[in-house]
């Protein structure tokens, strides 16, 4: 590839060649090869933590790359810094924004609604509603423990396989966690790859659907049948007795507070697109939905909707917010790592070696981010480490790519990160203990489901790539 056409296609790239060490493939490939395989003996071997894995990894690289330890530290440290500085605050922002929905009795409210308006016949896709509402706004270990109460009654008193309703529900949590932001793997994608988050969750949302569908009560009709088990006594069965005292906000005022960060993030990007530069309208729609401040308003919103519904006054909504930082102090030490790893890679010239190695290959770009991902995901158990690794390799790759298409790759990476969960996973740990299945039982049902998730999400984001 001559230097005039790699300038057209990696403009970005080509910007900071001068930043690039000159270092042979012959020492940068192994180098990428022995860095990702320190994170993944690390995390699985030696059950490190992934923080410390991704230091480790990143140290690494630069070693056997032949790049001086400092460069490599200054690397590492610029890549954590601004990770954390783009990616955390927002990380923080909707896990105060989860916490208040759960104290509220919001999520509870929601739950209510969708499944006691359902029949036999709709409650698998009721629940798939469920698990994609309580998913968009929570963290995926969040959410699990939120749903297991609201599967498990739902099974008891319809009469349906554990199987039958747990599944949709799990595929409708699982979809959002991969596929749409505010989670952390999404965000460090979309902070990465340098992505529109408003188009990314736009076309999120469109790939989520249908591979929801899928995945969630069109599988869970044949893993009903695979495994056929009934819902373990776990929690008291008259949990609506048990809460029927307890003050809640509205449906139609959580629907409000939960939609609000996703309507203004979106509006952001369809006023980019249909809107001239400097209009009035843009100006305010790119302010209010500029993903941090999309947040900010959401969680406020939230205190005024979801606090006041539940009777919660403002010390009630203070605990409930500093309640909520502790448990992500692990998930942004691993997202900021990563976009430390993320940078040693850039920095020391991998990625645009791999951008050049699929440029000239002619393989799909996409295809290629979903490889990718799922051999760190298989390898890791992490869906957030296969992103923030997968996009940090990949990353040169966007550079010159059409807005849209960057999106996709986001999302590509994203349905890469959760395929076949198992015994690496602490996911799939959790579903076994909770269903109270055997290994192979969790198998058939909770890793065919995440599989199944993962290529769909693939196969339509292909098909998206096409029309785009």
């Amino acid at each position: 590839m001559t230097t005039d056409i790699q300038g057209l296609l990696f403009p970005a790239l080509s910007a900071a060649d001068a930043a690039i060490p000159d270092i042979p493939a012959a020492r940068l490939i192994p180098a990428a090869l022995l860095g990702i395989a320190v994170i993944v003996v690390l995390i699985t071997k030696f059950k490190i933590h992934p923080f410390l894995g991704l230091t480790l990894g990143s140290l690494t690289v630069g070693a056997v790359a032949g790049v001086a330890m400092s460069d490599t530290v200054d690397s590492f440290t610029k890549g954590f810094g601004s990770t954390a500085a783009g990616v955390g605050t927002l990380i923080a922002l909707g896990a105060m924004f989860g916490k208040l929905l759960a104290d509220s009795g919001g999520a509870d409210e929601i739950v209510d609604t969708i499944v006691g308006r359902s029949s036999d016949r709709t409650l698998p896709w009721a629940m798939a509603g469920v698990g994609a509402l309580i998913g968009l706004p929570m963290f995926f270990e969040i959410g699990l423990v939120l749903l297991m109460p609201v599967i498990f009654l739902v099974a008891r008193r319809s009469g349906l396989s554990l199987i039958k309703v747990g599944i949709p529900a799990l595929a409708g949590l699982s979809a959002m966690h991969g596929l749409v932001p505010p989670h952390p793997g999404p965000l460090v994608a979309i902070d990465a790859l340098k992505a529109n988050l408003g188009i990314t969750l736009g076309l999120g949302v469109l790939v989520a659907l249908p591979t929801i569908a899928i995945a969630g009560p069109w599988f869970a009709r044949y893993a009903g049948r695979w495994v056929d088990v009934p819902a373990p006594e776990l929690f008291n069965t008259d949990r609506e007795e048990d809460r029927a005292g307890r003050q809640r906000p509205s449906f139609g005022a959580t629907l409000f507070a939960v939609l609000t960060p996703v309507v203004l993030m979106m509006a952001k990007a369809f006023a980019d697109i249909f809107l001239a530069e400097g209009n009035a309208v843009r100006t305010v729609l790119d302010f209010l939905g500029t993903p941090i401040i999309a947040l900010l308003i959401a969680v406020f919103v939230g205190m005024a909707t979801l606090g006041r519904g539940a009777g919660m006054g403002m010390k009630d909504l203070a605990t409930s917010l500093e309640a909520s930082l502790p448990p992500i102090a692990g998930i942004l030490l691993i997202v900021a790592a990563g976009g430390g790893f993320k940078q040693t890679l850039v920095d020391t010239g991998i990625g645009k070696l791999v951008a050049d190695w699929v440029q000239s290959s002619g393989i799909s770009v996409l295809l290629l981010a979903w490889i990718v991902a799922v051999l760190i995901r298989l390898a890791t158990g992490s869906a957030t480490v296969a992103t923030v690794t997968a996009s940090g390799i990949l990353a040169p790759l966007a550079a010159g790519m059409p807005v849209a298409e960057v999106s996709l790759l986001v999302l590509a990476i994203g349905a890469g990160s959760v395929f076949f969960s198992h015994v690496n996973d602490a996911g799939f740990w959790l579903v076994k203990e909770y269903f109270n299945l055997s290994v192979g039982q969790t198998i058939k049902s909770w890793s065919i489901m995440e599989t199944l998730l993962s290529v769909s999400g693939l196969v339509f984001v292909l098909i998206l790539g096409i029309f785009v």
